[in-house]
């Protein structure tokens, strides 16, 4: 049985919580470099000493958000019913809902993706705040923290199982071909034509597929 967080914790949640969602507001009108930490404050009614308390740079905060939106991700792919490729098109999907909700803050962890000179340091999502950001989701408190590799990872390896890709598919390969589309469609479709992600999303998967298939063929 999971232990429920004490008050100090479920107080540290929520705080943390209230200015990730003031950040996501924000962003949705304003480019991450020019939204002020003190105007985040004044939406969460925090002094700004306790902002770098919780959140040392600004973008450590926008970090932490991403952690909260890559673990719903993992989530939903680990327990929808669609399995191997299926499952991977859960992920993309998801990104591309995500990007028709909120497209300010989903293009800013894109561009935090290409400028970062060293791997992401994960921030910490508590026990308190999976409960109280998802409260709904049913073993959440165990679910790990990570990139979306974390949902493609198992989906091909059954894909690789149940002879969707072949036996002797190279996985780097494929999760690099995956990763460029699930960020370079958004980067692309996003000013012209952000509500075709979706389409282009499966259009290119099913080009994708059908080369890793031609090339695992081709090696054989």
């Amino acid at each position: 049985m999971t232990k429920k967080p004490g008050l100090r914790e479920r107080k540290f949640a929520r705080t943390r919580l209230k200015l990730a969602r003031a950040l996501v507001q924000r962003l949705e009108q304003t480019p991450l470099e020019e939204v002020a930490v003190r105007d985040l404050c004044d939406d969460v009614e925090v002094s700004e000493a306790t902002f770098f308390n919780y959140f040392p740079r600004k973008t450590d905060l926008l970090d932490y958000y991403t952690q909260l939106w890559m673990l719903e991700l993992n989530w939903r792919s680990q327990q929808a019913e669609a399995k191997g490729l299926a499952a991977i098109a859960v992920s993309f999907d998801f990104m591309a809902a995500a990007f028709h909700k909120q497209a300010g803050v989903m293009s800013e962890i894109i561009a935090r993706q290409a400028l970062m000179r060293e791997k992401l340091e994960l921030v910490v999502v508590g026990l308190a705040e999976r409960l109280i950001a998802f409260p709904d989701f049913d073993g959440i408190e165990a679910q790990p923290v990570g990139g979306v590799d974390k949902a493609w990872l198992p989906a091909l390896e059954q894909a690789m199982r149940s002879g969707e890709l072949p036996a002797n598919t190279h996985i780097p390969t494929v999760m690099v071909g995956l990763a460029a589309i699930f960020y370079g469609v958004p980067l692309v479709l996003r000013q012209g034509n952000p509500a075709a992600i979706s389409s282009m999303y499966h259009q290119q998967l099913a080009v994708f597929w059908a080369g890793i298939r031609a090339a695992a063929k081709g090696s054989s």
